[in-house]
Parts: C-alpha cells; structure tokens; sequence
C-alpha cells in the first residue's frame, strides 16, 4: 500500500462504537502518518463526543502513536501550504491543514470520510474516503 495519511475521522472511528470502526481499526493498525493537528482534533473529539475521561484519551493517544509510523509538527511552511490549498481546492483551512502536512510527509493517501474523495492535490496526493463502496471504476484500480 502507498504511504497513507489520517484525517481525524479515522481516528475517532477507531476508538468508537460506530459502524465504521472495524475499516477504521484496520486502516490504524497497517500504520500511517498523522499531524499534531489531527491528534488535537482527536482529543477535542474524544472529549466532546466521545464522552472519554483523560485517562481514556491518554491511552488511545498512546496507541495512535505505537501504531504510527510518523507524527508531523504543524509548521509555518505547512501554514503557508494549507492558505494555498484551501484557496485552490475550496478546502475549509483546517482540512487544507491536514492536506498540507499530507503533502509534506510524501504521503501517497490521504484517508478521510469528508473531504473530497478522488481528487488528487500536489504530487499525486490521493484523497479517499474509505468507507464509501468502490464504483465500478475504482474497484479496477
């Protein structure tokens, strides 16, 4: 598999009771990339939605950081990128934020349920939502 990185939603997927967490789960544990900006936006998920104490937040963040292959800091070269993106893509900022820490990590996926499934942005950055079914176009690829 190319080099994947995680949108947020992945993640909480993971860690939930949600139909989506057995895809979730699996994509988690083949390992991937993820920003400091994806696990803030796990904690403040976690916390609100979730219902997780700290200590069930510290221990699921102890786990997305064994099962990842590479955490990215969030730098002003990847802000400058994400203002780029979100004016040429119409990305909201902060999902042009992950795009950009994506791009940076060389990263050939970019797993996400929301953002726009099929485009390809910079160097052959693949945006895919997981767990929409193949078309009969993709299930060739």
């Amino acid at each position: 598999m190319a080099k994947p990185f995680f949108d947020t939603n992945i993640l909480v997927y993971a860690f939930s009771d949600d139909a989506r967490s057995t895809v979730a789960e699996t994509l988690l544990a083949q390992g991937g990339d993820v920003s400091v900006q994806v696990l803030n936006e796990f904690t403040n998920v976690a916390r609100r939605k979730l219902g997780f104490d700290w200590e069930q937040i510290r221990q699921a963040l102890a786990a997305i950081r064994t099962l990842a292959r590479a955490i990215h800091p969030i730098e002003l070269e990847t802000h400058t990128d994400a203002i780029a993106l979100a004016e040429r893509h119409g990305f909201s900022f902060y999902d042009a934020l992950i795009v950009a820490s994506a791009l940076r990590a060389r990263c050939k996926i970019l797993f996400s349920e929301d953002m726009h499934d099929g485009l390809v942005v910079g160097d052959g950055l693949r945006i895919t939502n997981p767990f929409k079914p193949p078309s009969p176009e993709r299930a060739a690829d």
